[in-house]
C-alpha cells in the first residue's frame, strides 16, 4: 500500500468534532461530579448550613445549591432541610450508610483507631476492624497510606489476656443509658456468687482494661459499679426511669476509687500543700484521684498493695505533704525519714 493511501491517525475533521463535543458534554459533569464531593464535604463539617452560605462558599448561586442537594438525595444522602430563618441543610442519618468523606487527618485518626482497635476488650472487634482497615486502606491516597503503614509498623501491641465483652451487650447497656431504660440481667460477682439484677444504668467507664457499668441497683437502693465482662447474658430492657443524680461528677475517677477499693489492701488519703492546678501534671493518670480543699491545697486518693509503693509515690510528688490516712502509712514514713538522715549524715549538702 502507497503511503499516501496508509490510514491516517491524526482525528479526521468529524473525529475532532466528535471529541470536541465530547469535551464540551463531560466537563459540566465533571465539574458537577467535583462540586458534588465539595458540597457533601461541607455538610459533613458542621451541623448546619445555610442556602446562601454554602452557595457562597460552592462559588454558585443557591439554585444550583438546591439541584446539588437534590442529586446527593437521591445518591442515598439523607440531606434535611428546615425552612425559614435559623433553617439550612444537614447532612442526617439514613436507612442505609451512605460512603463518607474524611480529611487527611480524620483519615489517618480512622486508621489507627482501627489498628489499635483489639486493645478494648470487645469480642470479635479485631476482624471487625481489620475488613474496615483493608477497605479504607485501599481507597487512600500513598502518601496516606505510607503515614498509617509505618504507624503499623513501628508499634508493636501490648499483649493482653483479659476478659473482653460482647459488642452486642455494650450496644444494649449503652442504648439504655441513653433512653433512661431499667436493665435486667444476671450477674455474677468477684466471689463467683451469682445473681440477678434490675438497675438504672448511668454510664459505661473503659480504664484501658475492663468495661464496668455504673447504675443505681434497684434492690439495693444504692450505686453499683459492675464490671461487663461479668454480665452473664444480653441486658434486658426494662420500663423507663426519671434519672438521679449521679453519685458524683467525675465519674471515671467513682470507678477509679471503687476498684482501688477492692484491688488494694492500702487506702491513703493525702493532703497535698499546693493547688490542684499545680498537682494535676504530678499524679499520672489512673495512679490516684485528686480533689481540691481550697485555693492552696488538695486531697490525694491512692491505693496500693505494697505500702513502700505509697511512701515512695507521695515523696516523689514533690510537694510538701501530710498523711490523714492510714496510721502505718505515717509510721513507714517516719522510719524511712529516720533511716535517710542516718544515711545522709556527716555528708556534705
Amino acid at each position: 500500500m502507497h503511503p499516501s493511501e496508509q490510514p491516517s491517525l491524526e482525528p479526521t475533521d468529524d473525529c475532532g468534532q466528535f471529541l470536541s463535543s465530547m469535551c464540551v458534554i463531560l466537563a459540566p459533569m465533571l465539574d458537577t461530579s467535583a462540586r458534588l464531593l465539595s458540597l457533601l464535604s461541607l455538610l459533613g463539617a458542621r451541623p448546619t448550613w445555610s442556602g446562601a452560605a454554602l452557595a457562597e462558599r460552592l462559588e454558585v448561586d443557591t439554585r444550583t445549591v438546591r439541584r446539588d442537594i437534590d442529586r446527593l438525595r437521591a445518591l442515598g444522602y439523607p440531606v434535611r432541610s428546615t425552612p425559614g430563618v435559623g433553617g439550612g441543610y444537614r447532612l442526617g442519618a439514613g436507612a442505609e450508610m451512605p460512603p463518607l468523606l474524611l480529611d487527611e487527618e480524620e483519615a489517618v485518626a480512622v486508621a489507627v483507631g482501627l489498628r489499635t482497635a483489639a486493645s478494648v476488650g470487645v469480642t470479635g472487634i479485631e476482624e471487625t476492624s481489620v475488613r474496615a482497615l483493608a477497605k479504607l486502606e485501599q481507597v487512600l491516597p500513598a502518601h496516606l497510606r505510607r503515614r498509617v503503614g509505618a504507624i503499623g509498623s513501628a508499634t508493636v501491641p501490648f499483649p493482653s489476656s483479659g476478659p473482653t465483652v460482647d459488642l452486642e451487650v455494650l450496644s444494649a447497656i449503652a442504648t439504655a443509658c441513653r433512653d433512661h431504660e431499667r436493665l435486667r440481667f444476671p450477674y455474677e460477682g468477684h466471689d463467683g456468687a451469682a445473681s440477678r439484677r434490675l438497675v438504672e444504668p448511668h454510664r459505661l467507664v473503659h480504664s484501658g482494661r475492663r468495661w464496668y457499668l455504673v447504675a443505681w441497683d434497684r434492690q439495693r437502693e444504692d450505686w453499683r459499679t459492675f464490671r461487663v465482662d461479668r454480665i452473664r447474658a444480653r441486658p434486658q430492657p426494662d420500663r423507663r426511669f426519671l434519672p438521679r443524680e449521679p453519685p458524683e461528677p467525675d465519674i471515671a475517677a467513682y470507678v477509679a476509687r471503687g476498684i482501688s477499693a477492692i484491688r488494694d489492701r492500702h487506702q491513703a488519703v493525702v493532703l497535698l500543700r499546693a493547688p490542684i492546678a499545680e498537682a494535676a501534671p504530678r499524679v499520672p493518670a489512673g495512679a490516684g484521684t485528686l480533689e481540691a480543699l481550697d485555693e492552696h491545697s488538695c486531697v490525694l486518693r491512692v491505693g496500693s498493695d505494697w505500702l513502700g509503693w505509697l511512701v515512695a509515690f507521695v515523696v516523689e510528688i514533690g510537694l510538701d505533704f501530710e498523711v490523714l490516712e492510714p496510721p502505718e502509712l505515717v509510721r513507714r514514713i517516719g522510719e524511712l525519714a529516720a533511716r535517710l538522715a542516718r544515711a545522709s549524715a556527716g555528708r556534705a549538702p
